[in-house]
């Protein structure tokens, strides 16, 4: 509704979202005063007429009226009210935010974020300012640092989110790109008593079923305004479907001296003699661009499949017969032509579970102290049958199969060929995950002396996430076969199989060359924190002293008994039983009867008696635990000041921080394995400050200084010590030692409030990061590994006393602080602009952000094979129209390329191909209409996720040659929500 001139500053109903007057740093109680006025001077202007704005509009004016009021670089999203955050996900709330780069799990939902260039572990997330730390990974992730997965957490339960990208002395350090802080609800949120409900149905295109979702959240307090209690539910029941397809890494053949010309087949002796150095070995002459997964045999075998592709059973397979079978091509040509190590197309589908509960108490017995104790449970569980069939292309067994008739394009990648003696395997995995998360978070705040000019805040935060899962494969083999293979380059390679229905259970299917694994893992994480703040002054005019003792621990345990299950399972099942244990897949090839297979096989047994193993093979995560202790102390100053008869805030103070650390990790030399345990310890001064000057009613110009911390990865100081050489010269071990990632940065900013929720702003920030780490090698003497001596063999205990015995100097392989510098320069533009002047209650909001790196100094070629999955462009775009009963939005974001790893870094073994991720955009839809004349104003709702079913893919250097690509379908969810 629209009457009479529109004022800059909406308004804001009695039961709005309570925002302080300036940014609410992580360390303090947050406030409960209404939205700030956009004006030092707002008190006086007199309201005749405003526009009164709601839903989506009003998140935008709240983060908007924050974002000017703040004195640093901050961003924030807000909940309308209790249980309306205006996303789904909360990793997706925050990609709206410039600068943030969403990582999305394999079935397209958002997982956990970057900010400015930087990894997801380099981002402090806290909840109600202590730190969030989670157990879980992702589908098909494996995060072994400081990541936290955003998806447990339940958006209904959040009525704030805010990224602080220039630090405050008071916040908690730990973050070089930023610090998130996510505010739960509380009841003094919205005074009174009122019950706000949700329910949705979701359907995805790939998934075969509808599923519900819902919430509840009940807030109540007492007239007096004294005591306030809230609790809220919210479950999730939804569908895991995924479709893809999968490489792992792309190879090219290895061919011994016969096979590429270098030694005459008439001297090159018997072909099938192992010892034969002419066929078993692979020159690096014969093979210059690394790899070589795929050695094809030395004759031709004598098979169905070779025969009838035409082949001669017996013959040399030389150089001459490679150029014969493939007309065109030399054999430099065949030796780099490329073809995927594991083609399988992938299917993943399953039920996801998610239960949570939030309570929240505040007590105010008078207008000096306010005590609240929040709380927080969130429990999920995944069943997610993942099944792929592979075109085995690396060596398997004694051999792999016989590529002819290839056609290479440009870059010597395979477009078609007939692959003879070729065979498939299964890979079955139910995965079954579970994980729990707990956050308890009290504190209180006094006011005291006169006028109240001295405020203490006090509070604690301990959280704890467990998490396991329970992981076996089952992997039968196929006959040998011939496939037609083919790479168009429109999408992924396809192939046909001659005869051999993949999709039949008998069709010979055989253990020979097959396995069964069985691979489990556990993870627990604990991080506590008390702090205490005291300040002197009023709110936008103070000093601020504090201390914080923060605890962190994480502990991976990995178990296998995949040798005993595997021996027990083949004399259970032969390969004349094994048909009637599989079935027809939904994919087009075959899966397994996983309960029949498992009661058949005892597997219960065998899972209950897994031992405890150095490594998890299901993600490749390893065993061990980091114990940190950290202390750390601050003062702060909060001022204003007037220059040229313009208001200017400024934040200035300095945060002492010390760690402690003890990393331990199983470590097996010879035949002992015990667990070994090392330490570290160090302190740093992080120094900040920030400045917002009010240049012109509507302008402001800010600039901050600072200087930021994050501790090192904690896979990368897991002693995991091997000493296998023989020589005892040379070890492999994590490193405890390694200092902090440090980082310089400066931020320079002015923005336009345009009126409304509109803004126009524009940033540029540095970051001068070292503690950067790679690859490299320290000299520490043998004592220093902290490993026993007896657990060596008789030869290195020799080699060892003749180099010096204890004090004999180790080349310790491990992660090592890089003497560069690495340079993130970027900026960032975000124009938020309501277009009522065209159509009433239409607008848009856009923001983008460009960013630079670049390495210096004596190791700079080092650091910067150490940088991936970092996006150079990202942009999100969202048009809404809304007014008093429907709303409409339309968002679209986008995210360029990015190396995900170093070239040579891939399992293929390629030297010169780099892992890459390829630009994508999505568009999703939201809509809304409210019946406010009925009870509880019930809002019908329709979200569209991934409108235009937008895949995720990435490649392997080249556009046409995929690495893997996933299909997370289109989802669609209807629902209603209201107030009572």
């Amino acid at each position: 509704m629209v009457s009479g001139p529109l004022l800059a500053q909406a308004q804001a109903p009695q039961d709005a979202q309570a925002q302080p007057q300036e940014a609410q740093t992580a360390d303090q109680e947050p406030a409960q005063a209404q939205p700030p006025a956009t004006s030092a001077d707002a008190d006086q202007v007199t309201e005749f007429d405003s526009v009164v704005v709601t839903g989506f509009r009003r998140s935008l004016q709240f983060s908007t009226d924050a974002k000017r009021e703040a004195t640093g670089f901050t961003d924030s999203i807000f909940a309308e009210d209790i249980g309306k955050f205006p996303d789904l996900n909360i990793a997706e709330s925050l990609n709206r935010i410039p600068g943030i780069q969403m990582d999305r799990d394999v079935n397209g939902e958002g997982l956990n974020i970057g900010i400015r260039g930087l990894p997801q572990s380099f981002t402090k997330t806290l909840i109600n300012g202590g730190e969030a730390a989670t157990a879980s990974i992702g589908l098909n992730r494996g995060n072994q640092n400081r990541e936290v997965d955003l998806n447990l957490f339940p958006t209904e339960f959040f009525n704030q989110l805010t990224v602080y990208k220039s630090p405050q002395a008071s916040l908690p350090e730990g973050g070089i790109s930023g610090v998130v802080d996510m505010r739960s609800s509380r009841p003094f949120d919205n005074p009174g008593r009122r019950l706000n409900y949700s329910f949705q149905l979701d359907h995805n295109s790939i998934g075969d079923k509808i599923s519900p979702r819902g919430s509840a959240i009940y807030s109540w307090t007492n007239d007096e305004g004294t005591f306030g209690a809230l609790v809220g539910v919210a479950s999730v029941r939804s569908r895991i479907a995924v479709r893809g397809w999968e490489s792992v890494a792309w190879m090219n053949p290895s061919l011994n001296p016969v096979q590429c010309g270098l030694v005459d087949p008439a001297d090159a002796g018997d072909p099938e003699d192992p010892n034969n150095a002419n066929f078993s070995t692979r020159p690096e002459e014969c093979n210059p661009g690394g790899g070589g997964s795929l050695q094809m045999p030395n004759i031709v075998p004598d098979n169905a499949s070779t025969i009838g592709a035409g082949l001669t059973p017996g013959e040399t397979v030389d150089a001459a017969w490679l150029r014969a079978n493939n007309p065109g091509l030399s054999i430099d040509q065949i030796t780099e032509a490329l073809l995927p190590r594991l083609a399988r197309p992938v299917d993943m589908s399953g039920d996801r579970e998610r239960d949570a509960v939030m309570s929240s108490l505040e007590w105010r017995p008078n207008e000096d102290m306010h005590f609240y104790l929040d709380a927080l449970y969130s429990k999920a569980q995944y069943e997610n049958d993942r099944i792929d069939m592979n075109l085995v292309g690396r060596t398997f067994g004694p051999v792999g199969f016989l590529p002819t008739d290839m056609q290479l394009d440009e870059n010597n990648v395979v477009t078609s060929a007939t692959l003879a003696n070729a065979r498939f395997f299964l890979e079955a995995r139910p995965y079954r995950d579970e994980v729990q998360y707990w956050n308890v978070n009290p504190g209180a705040t006094f006011w005291l002396g006169e006028d109240d000019l001295i405020k203490l805040d006090v509070s604690g935060n301990w959280s704890r996430s467990w998490f396991f899962r329970e992981s076996p494969t089952i992997l039968p083999v196929s006959p040998v076969t011939t496939v037609e293979y083919r790479n168009d380059g429109g999408g992924e390679p396809t192939f046909t199989t001659g005869g051999l229905d993949l999709n039949d259970p008998n069709a010979g299917w055989t253990w020979e060359g097959g396995r069964v694994n069985l691979n489990n893992e556990k993870r627990v994480t604990e991080a506590g924190r008390l702090r205490a703040d005291l300040q002197f002054g009023e709110e936008r005019r103070n000093v601020k002293v504090g201390v914080a003792y923060d605890r962190f621990s994480r502990t991976i345990t990995a178990f296998d008994n995949s040798g005993a299950w595997g021996e027990h399972v083949f004399d259970t099942i032969s390969d004349s039983d094994l048909a009637s244990f599989l079935r027809p897949g939904p994919h087009g090839f075959i899966t397994v009867d996983f309960d029949s297979f498992f009661a058949a096989t005892n597997y219960r047994e065998f899972f209950d008696n897994a031992p405890e193993v150095n490594t998890s093979q299901s993600v490749g995560a390893a065993s061990g635990a980091v114990d940190e202790k950290n202390l750390a102390a601050y003062i702060e100053v909060n001022g204003e000041s007037e220059i040229w008869n313009r208001n200017l805030r400024f934040n200035a103070g300095v945060r002492w921080a010390s760690t402690d650390q003890e990393i331990s990790s199983p470590v097996t030399i010879g035949d002992v394995r015990e667990w070994q345990s090392l330490t570290g310890d160090y302190d740093e001064w992080l120094p900040s400050f920030s400045a917002a000057w009010d240049v012109a009613d509507s302008v402001v110009l800010r600039l901050s200084s600072s200087r930021t911390m994050t501790r090192p990865n904690p896979r990368s100081m897991l002693p995991a010590t091997t000493f296998s050489d023989p020589s005892a010269e040379i070890a492999d071990q994590g490193n405890p030692n390694l200092s902090p990632y440090l980082s310089t940065n400066f931020d320079l900013g002015a923005e336009w409030y345009t009126g409304g929720e509109g803004l126009v702003a524009l940033s540029l920030f540095n970051k001068r990061v070292t503690g950067y780490t790679y690859q490299g090698i320290n000299l520490i003497p043998f004592r220093e590994l902290g490993i026993p001596i007896d657990s060596l063999g008789d030869q290195q205990r020799a080699a060892l006393d003749a180099n010096g015995g204890l004090d004999a100097p180790i080349n310790v392989r491990q992660q090592v602080n890089a003497d560069a510098t690495l340079d993130i320069r970027g900026w960032e533009a975000i124009w938020v602009q309501p277009l009522d002047f065209v159509f009433e209650g239409l607008g848009f909001m856009a923001n983008y952000t460009d960013i630079d790196l670049e390495a210096t100094g004596q190791e700079a070629e080092e650091l910067s094979g150490n940088l991936f999955g970092i996006a150079p462009t990202m942009w999100n775009a969202t048009a809404y129209w809304e007014n008093a009963a429907a709303m409409v939005r339309l968002s679209y974001s986008w995210s360029d390329g990015f190396a995900v790893r170093a070239r040579g870094n891939n399992e293929g073994g390629l030297n010169y191909a780099q892992h890459r991720v390829l630009e994508r955009g999505q568009l999703d839809l939201s809509a809304g209409y409210t019946f406010s004349s009925l009870p509880t104003s019930p809002q019908i709702t329709l979200n569209v996720i991934n409108l235009t079913n937008k895949e995720q893919r990435s490649v392997l250097e080249f556009d046409n040659v995929p690495y893997d690509t996933y299909e997370p379908g289109r989802t669609i969810l209807l629902g209603i929500r209201g107030t009572f």
